[in-house]
């Protein structure tokens, strides 16, 4: 898989329309997951019929997320995986997106928030049963917007350093669900 060390910009709007659709990232989870499949197969995981999938697996497709493997597809029946994409994908900046494209940036973010919630209702009972795979912080520092983006960044080369791709994983290797959010606390100077 590339590891590029420049972020991706997802600045197409295209392309980000194709990621807000909650199936379509469902498919992507999957084939990330799993590994290859059909749209058969991914349609029975999914709860979808083949039509539907089909469509869909073609959405992501044209947009870079997934490809065909031609040596796996015979006939009717096309073989999927994950492209070879970059790790580093990042939204653009509000700002630089076009207003009448504004409203598929906020419907990825919202899609992708919601993903997160059901990631962190889960949380307490993964903790419980598998405290090795499931782990959790919670921080706070007093930091500069230099000093945040700095560590953002660390945080991806470790990120990095630390991962493997579906097909390089070592032995005894899982997915694991991997999120980093910040967010300004309340300034104590306003207010008063």
């Amino acid at each position: 898989m590339k590891d590029e060390t420049e972020p991706v910009i997802l600045d197409d709007p295209g392309r980000i329309k194709a990621l807000s659709h909650p199936l379509r990232r469902r498919i992507l989870h999957r084939l990330r997951t799993h590994g290859p499949a059909t749209s058969t197969t991914i349609g029975e995981v999914v709860g979808a019929n083949t039509g539907t999938t089909s469509y869909h697996l073609r959405q992501l497709e044209k947009y870079g997320f997934i490809e065909e493997i031609p040596e796996r597809s015979t006939g009717r029946e096309r073989w999927w995986r994950p492209a070879d994409t970059p790790r580093d994908l990042r939204l653009p900046a509000p700002e630089t997106v076009a207003p009448e494209d504004r409203a598929v940036l906020d419907e990825l973010i919202r899609v992708a928030h919601a993903e997160d919630l059901e990631l962190f209702r889960a949380l307490p009972a993964e903790y419980e049963r598998d405290r090795a795979w499931a782990r959790l912080s919670r921080g706070f520092a007093h930091m500069t917007e230099e000093g945040l983006a700095s560590f953002y960044e660390a945080y991806i080369r470790l990120l990095r350093e630390h991962a493997h791709s579906r097909e390089d994983a070592p032995p005894g290797a899982r997915p694991v669900h991997i999120r980093l959010f910040t967010l300004p606390a309340d300034d104590p100077d306003e207010g008063d």
